[in-house]
């Protein structure tokens, strides 16, 4: 079990990397300006579902990694802060995606079919990928017990925030409709301070060691 300093620290990192919208956020707040928060809800479950297979996945996958190399771990740790890096610049760059989701949206489905969109997008999203790959380990304690139980308590509370945070996206979504229609710009701002921010978590992850 993670010790508490460690549980809070990426908890902090988690929120961070969660509240920039991404292709999750961006499919969410389609469904919820185009059909209602009710599927932007179902879509928001279907990508939780998504993610959590991706965390079982990496759980036992990597935390086998952890145990057995550390060489190993530090070239994943640095290609995926290279990723991280790339997703931020492009991440500032379509800055306007979100404003264009707005204005666009999506059409209505039955719920089947907006659970496994949703599905889809959580199980092949590149930065909850990389993030449960390379950001999560750094918080991984060795003397605090096995690395997958650590990865899996982990990535519990990152699905809890996500859960949290991308509520609150489909909720205003839904009801702040046209507040948000009178200035895209505003969508533009948190899509451009979020690139930045992932570049920075990137470069950070980067220069710095394993948490111990």
């Amino acid at each position: 079990m993670p010790s508490a300093h460690h549980l809070v620290a990426f908890a902090v990192t988690a929120l961070v990397i969660i509240v920039v919208p991404g292709p999750s956020v961006l499919f969410i707040v389609g469904r919820a300006l185009a059909v209602g928060r009710r599927e932007a809800l179902l879509t928001m479950v279907g990508n939780t579902l998504g993610a959590t297979v991706m965390l079982l996945a990496v759980a036992f996958g990597l935390g086998a990694l952890i145990a057995a190399s550390a060489v190993a771990l530090t070239v994943v740790k640095l290609a995926g802060a290279a990723y991280l890096v790339y997703l931020g610049v492009h991440a500032f760059r379509t800055r306007k995606s979100l404003a264009e989701a707005l204005a666009t949206g999506v059409k209505p489905g039955s719920t089947r079919r907006v659970l496994r969109q949703g599905f889809l997008v959580g199980v092949t999203n590149a930065k909850t990928a990389v993030f449960f790959a390379v950001v999560l380990p750094q918080f991984v304690d060795a003397k605090a017990g096995p690395a997958t139980a650590q990865i899996l308590v982990l990535g519990l509370v990152f699905l809890l925030i996500a859960l949290c945070t991308d509520s609150l996206w489909a909720l205003v979504a839904g009801t702040a409709r046209e507040w948000f229609a009178r200035s895209p710009r505003r969508l533009e701002l948190v899509g451009g301070t979020g690139g930045l921010m992932i570049i920075g978590l990137g470069a950070s992850i980067a220069v710095s060691g394993s948490k111990e």
